[in-house]
Parts: C-alpha cells; sequence; structure tokens
C-alpha cells in the first residue's frame, strides 16, 4: 500500500539542528558581543522598587542617610504638637527613634570620614 503523506521528520534529528541552531547562535552573540565582566547577570531577579547605585561611596551613603533621618525626626514633631495623647506619645517614640538612628549615623560618619583634627575614640 502506498502511503499518500511523508513521514514526520524524526524528532531527534529536529532537536538536534535546532541545538547545533542555537549553539551557532550563543557562539556568535559571544563573538560580536562579549559579556562585559562587570555587567551584572541578564536575568537578575529583583522585586524592588527602589535601588541604590552600587558605586556610591559610603560617606555619601551616609550623609543621606543622616538627612532622611533629619527630615524624617522634623516630620514626627511637626505632627506630634498636631495631635492629641495617646498618638502624641507614640509619634514622639517614633522621633526618638530617628534621633537614635541619627546618633548612629552620624558616629559611622565620624569613623569614615574624620574630622580634621578631631580624634576618632
Amino acid at each position: 500500500m502506498y502511503k499518500v503523506t511523508p513521514n514526520p521528520p524524526h524528532a531527534s534529528s529536529a532537536s538536534s539542528q535546532n541545538a547545533k541552531l542555537q549553539a551557532a547562535a550563543q557562539r556568535a552573540i559571544h563573538h560580536y558581543l562579549p559579556p562585559d565582566e562587570d555587567a551584572s547577570p541578564l536575568h537578575q531577579p529583583n522585586t524592588n522598587l527602589f535601588t541604590v547605585t552600587p558605586n556610591i561611596d559610603t560617606e555619601t551613603l551616609l550623609a543621606n542617610a543622616a538627612e532622611n533621618l533629619e527630615s524624617a525626626s522634623q516630620m514626627a514633631a511637626t505632627l506630634a504638637f498636631d495631635l492629641e495623647e495617646p498618638h502624641r506619645a507614640i509619634v514622639l517614640g517614633i522621633q526618638q527613634l530617628i534621633e537614635l538612628s541619627a546618633l548612629l549615623v552620624d558616629r559611622a560618619q565620624d569613623q569614615v570620614a574624620p574630622a580634621l583634627g578631631t580624634p576618632v575614640a
């Protein structure tokens, strides 16, 4: 009996051709677009909405953190005087935590970049 339709291609030969094509494409990509040694992986999962640039020095990071804490402290102090007890006490407690964190950041700044003539303890 004669079959009108041709036999389907063997799956093994199709997959080997696909693998060869994939390998050739990868070689071409790496030849014309060599991977940058400083580049991050292409599929870097990041669920953060905001990120901090990785090459910023520690002193700059601490200075910005100190400014943010000062702003948060002023906002909490302003808000506290518009509230009645017990909410005022809660906001003043938050402000105290902010101030303590600011002291820690200031101390870290002193250790990273001490002022001229000021001894580091």
